[in-house]
């Protein structure tokens, strides 16, 4: 028997001609499954023989629960239970060490918390330090006022055992030309290919939306700032759509708020990974400069089910002091980033006056003039 992940079962299938010989049945184990009251009280059983195979004080129902929802947050998903059962067994027995050091016969909700507060405390001094550079303007973070070309993306950074957000800034600047839209990272060999997708995937939106009647005479560029490692992955796409159009159209967005999520070529925002450590590493930011009861983050709507937020985020949100925005469309993210209607085209594709789209197209026009060449005079006769 042997046991091992899904790519090194695939490449020695395909290298080694004896394998499949050898080794002729294949069992796939899941790492999460479905969350229901069933499911719940085996993992309560589970709980009950680590307990007894560690002489580990018993654990009340309040800590059960919290052992339960982190398994939620493991599994990123409301409805789904991880089924990494040795990590769970090493925070069982670490919220016990926390509950006899306080002299506590049972484990309840508080050691649970503790334990997995250290855990995160032994891995996070990288998240601190990167904090602390934002708090301090050497990574330049802005989370009050407003900005054209300009907006809070939210980034993924995984440590192997340990996963954590934070923003970036992330700027655009738009003027006639034919250049079209240019990556930075791409040029700067600095974009993995689906960041780089992610890009070209705005040239068919604008396109689709802007150019079926004239052609665009646009050149932009985009670029994270501050960001000197590989940016991989497509979802700071809708960040980049709406600082571009932002760019061209010259409306602010307002820093106050961030945003995630990718975009495909009609204008849909699709899920995305990392959801929770994304609005957690902007909230810190945050609340690290002040909340002000307007601050919060754009998320696709597809991300609800994934939401399993730290406590203190929770009962933040409650109280109206942070906000988290679903969305579907561009145009929904558009309103809340900007505090301007994004505007529905007419039958001639045409946009009310005053709306964000509007603005659009009126810059895309101004560059039109700028670049349409000049008609060639006669020279008079005599």
């Amino acid at each position: 028997m042997l046991v091992g992940t899904p790519l090194l079962y695939y490449l020695l299938r395909a290298y080694d001609e004896d394998f499949a010989k050898l080794f002729k049945v294949r069992a796939e184990f899941a790492t999460m499954m479905e969350r229901t009251p069933q499911s719940e009280q085996e993992y309560a059983l589970f709980v009950r023989s680590v307990v007894d195979d560690n002489a580990l004080p018993h654990f009340t129902a309040s800590g059960v629960a919290r052992i339960i929802e982190h398994s939620s947050r493991l599994a990123e998903n409301q409805a789904k239970l991880s089924t990494r059962f040795g990590a769970i067994a090493d925070l069982l027995r670490e919220a016990a060490y926390w509950a006899r050091k306080e002299n506590q016969e049972m484990v309840d909700e508080q050691a649970v918390q503790r334990a997995i507060q250290e855990t995160i405390y032994r891995s996070n001094l990288l998240e601190e330090r990167l904090q602390e550079m934002i708090q301090q303007d050497t990574l330049m973070i802005e989370v009050s006022g407003s900005a054209v070309g300009q907006c809070n993306a939210l980034s993924v950074y995984n440590l192997g055992d340990y996963a954590y957000g934070r923003p970036t800034r992330l700027t655009a600047v738009a003027h006639p030309g034919q250049g079209g839209v240019v990556d930075n990272e791409r040029q700067a060999k600095l974009g993995g290919p689906i960041h780089t997708k992610g890009v070209l995937i705005l040239s068919g939106y604008l396109e689709a939306n802007y150019g079926q009647h004239k052609p665009l005479n646009l050149s932009a560029s985009l670029t994270f700032e501050q960001s000197y490692d590989e940016v991989e992955g497509d979802s700071a796409s809708a960040a980049e759509l709406i600082i571009l159009l932002s760019a061209i159209a010259e409306v602010p967005i307002l820093q106050e708020r961030a945003i995630t999520g990718s975009v495909n070529q009609r204008g849909q925002v699709q899920a995305i990974g990392g959801v929770n450590e994304k609005i957690e590493g902007f909230f810190d930011i945050c609340e690290a400069k002040g909340l002000t009861g307007r601050q919060g983050v754009v998320i696709p709507r597809a991300n609800l089910r994934n939401l399993m937020l730290k406590q203190a985020i929770r009962e933040v949100v409650a109280e109206g002091k942070f906000h988290i925005w679903p969305v579907e469309t561009i145009e929904e993210a558009i309103e809340l980033m900007t505090g301007m209607s994004a505007g529905q085209p007419s039958a001639h594709h045409r946009y009310p006056a005053g709306s964000f789209n509007h603005a659009v197209m009126l810059r895309l026009a101004a560059f039109e003039r700028v670049t349409k060449p000049r008609e060639k005079k006669e020279p008079a006769t005599m």
